[in-house]
């Protein structure tokens, strides 16, 4: 059998894989299982626990991500787990008995690496924001309590939040094996006490999902910068995001035919984002641009 209804998608994080459902398996709420008990309420998630790598299993949307102990690898096992969870999924049976389950999930944060070594993505199992939005310093995060919480650790530089992820960026002074447990404990404790994330005042600003920078003309955008925009938010986004970090449209100079993007984020300031930059975004938009691009020009935001 072809696992057509389950897609293997690698995270950060080399413990943790996700399989990707071609239809959505919770309603609006997430669910994480430790063990075979917790997951009485998810008859999927208690058959992966009998699988004796199988650690942690956490149910959203239409994924399912699971953390795994170290006797095994992924590249050995993976391809089983995907069959497992499509075969399940066609059989029909409840993912999880959500009127069974408990209305209140506790918050779990997870860090992940990325390429830039002085950025760190804590990512949580429940939405935080709907929109995108990245702070400096303390003051630029007057109107995000938990940005600027965060900013009260002497070894915090910059705050990006994403739906349901932080990307923290440190000063060198620190090194992330001796913080990263104060910072995952701090934001799981401060989101379960329902603590504001962001005002209902910024949520409205201009800080946004969409592949333009607040700072750009959005009044006059020309053809090829539109062509631009649609690249950018089709095949360069999601990738971007999963690496903690996000990529905007500046501008478009007709003339000179350079492209100018914003970095925000873990991709702000990480040398790799500029050699993939160069070597992928440049290339791409040369590629499907025909003689339209020149070259592509970083700027961090």
């Amino acid at each position: 059998m072809e696992n057509s209804t389950v897609k293997i998608k690698p995270t950060s994080n080399p413990a943790i894989i996700k399989f990707e459902a071609s239809r959505f398996l919770t309603e609006h709420t997430s669910y994480e299982y430790r063990n075979i008990d917790e997951a009485r309420d998810s008859p999927l998630a208690q058959q992966l626990f009998y699988l004796p790598f199988v650690k942690t299993v956490f149910i959203s949307g239409n994924f399912v991500a699971i953390e795994r102990y170290d006797i095994v690898a992924w590249e050995d096992v993976r391809e089983e787990v995907a069959a497992q969870i499509a075969n399940y999924l066609e059989s029909g049976r409840p993912v999880v008995k959500e009127a069974e389950a408990e209305t209140r999930l506790p918050y779990t944060i997870y860090a992940e690496s990325t390429p830039n070594p002085a950025v760190l993505k804590f990512v949580a199992n429940k939405k935080l924001v709907s929109s995108t939005f990245e702070f400096k310093n303390i003051d630029e995060a007057k109107d995000a309590p938990l940005a600027q919480s965060l900013f009260h650790f002497p070894f915090v530089r910059e705050v990006f939040i994403d739906e349901n992820y932080i990307s923290i960026t440190k000063y060198d002074i620190a090194d992330w094996n001796d913080i990263t447990m104060e910072l995952r404990e701090y934001i799981r404790v401060y989101l379960e006490e329902g603590k504001p994330v962001v005002s209902d005042t910024i949520q409205t600003q201009k800080t946004n999902k969409s592949a333009i920078a607040p700072e750009a003309d959005n009044s006059d955008i020309g053809e090829t910068s539109r062509e631009i925009i649609g690249i950018i938010e089709e095949y360069v986004k999601p990738a971007v995001a999963s690496d903690g970090g996000n990529i905007l449209f500046e501008s478009y100079d007709e003339e000179s035919k350079v492209v100018k993007l914003v970095l925000q984020g873990a991709c702000s300031g990480c040398p790799s984002s500029t050699f993939t930059l160069k070597n992928g975004i440049e290339t791409m938009l040369k590629e499907m641009l025909h003689g339209k691009v020149n070259e592509v020009v970083a700027i961090n935001g």
